[in-house]
């Protein structure tokens, strides 16, 4: 099994590290055809229009649509917003993977970035989230499971082999959503 790691833009090392040092075989996925060596993928933060601009060469942008559509994703800030339906503030193109809304930069600027501890529903107790820039996911369809919440608004979600955090784990010491993540992907493997 080998996780990718969308490698055109953002903090796609820090998410290799973490997969790593939790024992997944990981391969930085910078050119369209590299997905075909993958049974899943992350879609690091950084800033989603910069990302569009690189997908929108070589036909990347259709074949990771095609491949976030079937086999397990997560995505982290920026990477949330791509894997969203629907995208405001303002509206973008999206992946449209999760049937999730989500608002870019709803929490303000860089300068309102900050490490906060919210409930969740991974074992362990509450959970280190750093927020950088986070969007705020502002709709979600029924079958969206809500995994962790701040201040009421989930930061967290997951559906079906798709899960996307507004916040970075891969900068937090708690190893629990990269965790949740890969048990996601050993399970989609397993049921074929």
């Amino acid at each position: 099994m080998t996780i990718g790691v969308l490698a055109i833009q953002g903090d796609y090392d820090a998410h290799k590290l973490r997969l790593e040092e939790l024992g997944a075989k990981t391969l930085l996925v910078k050119k369209p055809e590299q997905l075909d060596q993958v049974d899943a993928i992350v879609i690091p933060g950084g800033e989603s229009s910069t990302m569009l601009k690189f997908l929108e060469r070589d036909g990347f942008m259709e074949k990771l649509r095609e491949f976030v559509r079937a086999k397990p994703s997560f995505g982290t800030c920026a990477g949330a917003i791509l894997l969203a339906k629907e995208v405001a503030n303002p509206s973008q193109l999206s992946l449209g993977a999760m049937d999730i809304c989500v608002t870019r930069n709803a929490y303000g600027r860089q300068l309102d970035s900050s490490i906060l501890e919210a409930d969740t529903k991974l074992a362990g107790g509450p959970l280190e989230m750093v927020f950088i820039r986070a969007p705020k996911i502002s709709k979600l369809a029924d079958d969206v499971q809500v995994l962790a919440t701040y201040n009421g608004d989930p930061v967290l979600v997951r559906q079906k082999n798709k899960m996307a955090a507004t916040f970075h784990p891969e900068l937090s010491e708690d190893k629990r959503v990269h965790e949740a993540f890969l048990k996601m992907v050993r399970e989609a493997k397993a049921s074929g």
